[in-house]
């Protein structure tokens, strides 16, 4: 069974994450955790790379950003964006979600099963919707979520409505009747879609909006359930409540100092 909690072993920080199926000696752990990842236990973007690794049963040290600020060694390893997430694998950065997810598929690409399709069509297809997802669906779900006057605040609700049935007509395609985007196990359009869910999950309860509605979306709230449940999500997977309590605080700092609009996840993140 894939987990991904942090390792009861004393003599190990508890930022280091061990899978229960990551059973190598002291020297190929040690040398496994020379993988750190920058990144925030709240971020969607960082939690694609912890899924990815996740699924592949790769140890890791999660290097926790603080919003807001930007360590030193966020500022050098992403010098061009400055934002997490941002892989560092033997001392080499790599940067964007995404394209951290298919390092890590390709790199570890013996270990657990393939994160994205083999088929080069179906992988045209797969980052056609991200690059939709991370456009223009999540986006409108953000800006539900900061309270904007009520004109901003329908126009969000109704690229959401929008949005959802296009996904769920997506799924079967992708899906060819299996249980997730990706096949029989959660791939590439899996992680870029459900590192979302606690967000959405969040947004419902904050703003009384339901986006995942079983009546109009019924094959979607069905993989959001299966997907969560995943031994390689449920243990990054925010609680909504948690989120919501990181939200207010966010935006109880930005109120009182609005020249620092950069704390907020959409903004920090990528």
């Amino acid at each position: 069974m894939l987990t991904s909690k942090a390792t009861s072993d004393p003599r190990l920080p508890s930022n280091i994450f061990l899978h229960s199926n990551f059973r190598e000696n002291t020297e190929r752990m040690a040398g496994d955790l020379e993988l750190k990842l920058l990144g925030s236990w709240a971020s969607p973007f960082a939690m694609r790379a912890r899924i990815a690794l996740n699924l592949k049963g790769v140890g890791y040290e999660l290097l926790k950003e603080v919003s807001g600020t930007k360590s030193e060694l966020l500022l050098k390893s992403n010098p061009v964006y400055k934002k997490i997430p941002v892989l560092i694998h033997h001392g080499k950065p790599i940067c964007e979600s995404m394209i951290i997810v298919q390092y890590i598929d390709e790199v570890w690409a013996a270990a657990g099963p393939s994160i994205l399709p083999s088929d080069p069509y179906e992988r045209a297809i797969a980052r056609f919707w991200i690059v939709y997802i991370d456009d223009k669906w999540f986006p409108s779900s953000l800006r539900t979520l900061r309270g904007l006057n009520e004109e901003a605040k329908a126009e969000a609700e109704e690229q959401l409505a929008n949005a959802l049935p296009l996904l769920e007509d997506a799924f079967p395609k992708c899906s060819k009747g299996k249980d997730f985007f990706g096949g029989e196990t959660i791939g590439y359009l899996d992680i870029a879609l459900g590192c979302y869910l606690g967000w959405i999950k969040a947004i419902e309860k904050m703003t009384g909006i339901k986006a995942l509605d079983e009546a109009k979306t019924p094959t979607l709230v069905g993989w959001a359930e299966r997907f969560c449940s995943g031994d390689a999500v449920k243990e990054v997977m925010p609680e909504a409540d948690e989120l919501i309590e990181f939200t207010k605080l966010i935006q109880a700092i930005m109120n009182a100092a609005p020249g620092r609009q950069n704390m907020h996840v959409s903004k920090n993140d990528r």
